[in-house]
């Protein structure tokens, strides 16, 4: 028997997404296969948490294909890509709760690709006069990482309906990024007064 080896990431990703302690027997399971080929597969949860790294980069760098985050206002890119990654949400939430993916030199180049293109987004919104300037790109980027995660994590508790997650996130990000003509460095307010 042939065991397709998406079909297997897949599955473990949904599990994964729902019970990040899930055993490699219950992953297994949830693939339909035995044990012993699923380690044939991956020798272990590290090597499968690495398989599944591959796959969620994948999907990121699609989302942000799809996005088309130069098209447009910068608010409404932010918005098409938060519409883009949300099927991917629950496993982006999943990986960006394993620490060894992003410790050390061994940290997979996808992940930089992708932070540089939403931070460059970011900036556009910066430099086009939509965004804050007293937020770095870079933290903008990790806030959407964030949110995403959050809101990826709300809706597998049933705390949030999924049809609220595109704009819950969205709104709520650009609501803090949006450049108002009364916001201004907390520093430079201070040292004005």
């Amino acid at each position: 028997m042939t065991v397709d080896r998406d079909h297997v990431l897949r599955s473990a990703a949904a599990l994964l997404t729902r019970k990040s302690t899930a055993t490699m027997d219950e992953v297994a399971k949830a693939a339909g296969i035995s044990r012993a080929t699923l380690h044939r597969h991956f020798a272990g949860r590290d090597a499968l948490v690495r398989a599944l790294e591959a796959l969620g980069i994948v999907e990121c760098e699609a989302a942000l294909d799809a996005a088309r985050l130069d098209d447009g206002s910068a608010s409404d890119a932010v918005r098409r890509l938060v519409r883009e990654l949300e099927s991917a949400a629950g496993l982006l939430a999943f990986l960006y709760t394993e620490n060894q993916l992003f410790e050390g030199e061994a940290q997979n180049a996808g992940w930089s690709r992708i932070d540089d293109r939403i931070s460059a987004l970011f900036r556009r919104g910066q430099l086009g006069g939509e965004f804050r300037i007293d937020l770095t790109p870079a933290w903008l980027t990790e806030a959407l990482y964030g949110l995403l995660a959050s809101g990826a994590w709300m809706i597998q508790s049933g705390k949030g309906a999924p049809k609220d997650f595109q704009h819950m996130i969205a709104e709520l990000l650009l609501g803090g990024a949006l450049r108002h003509p009364a916001v201004g460095h907390p520093a430079r307010q201070r040292e004005e007064s």
